[in-house]
């Protein structure tokens, strides 16, 4: 099982301190999603992580190799799509993996590869293309197909759906999905959506420190002081005997027999709300938590 064990790794460029002392450990399978303001230091730990960037002290480790003593063991490990998608826009997209393909030793296999990997970035119908004609999009498609053409353990993605339209999204976060059930995944992304649907695990970095560690679920779940309760019943309801449900500490009305409950602290009231009803003999239609979103968790980290 392939690890990422990284140890007090901090990075200055000239006198601005770029990453200070972030350690951190990453396991096989887990889908993370790497978030942080703009300068916040998410682009320069993937760089030391894919050993393009020395840091200025700590080491980071891959399964069981020093990424600055052995950067082609590494490298051999890692697809790795960067912000800036370096192409060659004067080669066929066809050629171009191609050629990225043999620049790893022992694939013997070329076409059929790299025909597997068209198809899985649905390249397919711009393969004889050169690559400065293709769209915007497309060319990140090509980004994402020359991260993967060796087969690689680890990906590293930098914004991996900048400039994709909404179909290609769907399309794109589904191969990642896919891609992390097998690889470890590292993503950049400011889409908190993104996050949401493709992470089992978020890490945000602030001013070079990571802030905060942990599932999707787990960082709203503690970042809601109050939670709200939408609960519709099927009859009319008085609204003081809501005011009387423990750990209830505010009742509003949506209209019609829908109310908003508010509590404060981290206890889920819902099986008290269902409880009350059953007690008083009310029907529920529906009821349902609103949780902090992850756009709020990371305003109140980074702001």
């Amino acid at each position: 099982m392939i690890t990422v064990d990284i140890e007090g790794i901090t990075k200055y460029y000239g006198e601005q301190k770029a990453l200070d002392n972030v350690s951190l450990s990453i396991n096989k399978g887990e889908v993370i999603g790497l978030l942080g303001p703009n300068g916040a230091g998410k682009s320069t730990l993937m760089k030391i992580i894919t050993s393009f960037v020395p840091p200025s002290s700590g080491s980071v480790i891959i399964d069981g190799y020093d990424v600055q003593e052995n950067p082609f063991e590494i490298r051999k490990r890692i697809g790795y799509l960067p912000e800036h998608n370096p192409l060659y826009h004067d080669m066929y997209v066809k050629e171009y993996l191609s050629f990225v393909l043999k620049t790893y030793p022992g694939h013997s296999k070329v076409k059929l590869k790299v025909d597997e990997i068209i198809e899985l970035t649905g390249l397919g119908l711009e393969r004889k293309k050169k690559i400065g004609e293709l769209s915007k999009g497309y060319r990140q498609r090509v980004g994402l197909a020359q991260a993967l053409i060796h087969d690689p353990e680890i990906l590293i993605l930098d914004e991996p759906t900048s400039g994709l339209d909404p179909n290609q999204l769907v399309e794109i976060r589904k191969i990642i999905t896919d891609l992390g059930k097998e690889k470890t995944v590292i993503l950049s992304t400011h889409i908190m959506q993104e996050v949401e649907a493709l992470c089992n695990r978020v890490i945000i970095i602030d001013n070079g420190k990571i802030v905060a560690d942990d599932t999707p679920n787990n960082l709203s779940r503690k970042d809601n002081k109050t939670s709200v309760y939408k609960v519709e019943f099927k009859e009319s309801v008085n609204k003081q005997l809501l005011e009387k449900i423990p750990g209830i500490s505010k009742v509003k009305n949506l209209g019609q027999n829908q109310w908003h409950l508010s509590s404060v602290g981290e206890k889920d009231l819902r099986e008290s709300i269902f409880k009350f009803a059953v007690k008083n003999k009310f029907n529920v239609l529906s009821l349902s938590m609103d949780e902090s979103k992850m756009e709020d968790v990371f305003q109140r980290l980074t702001k």
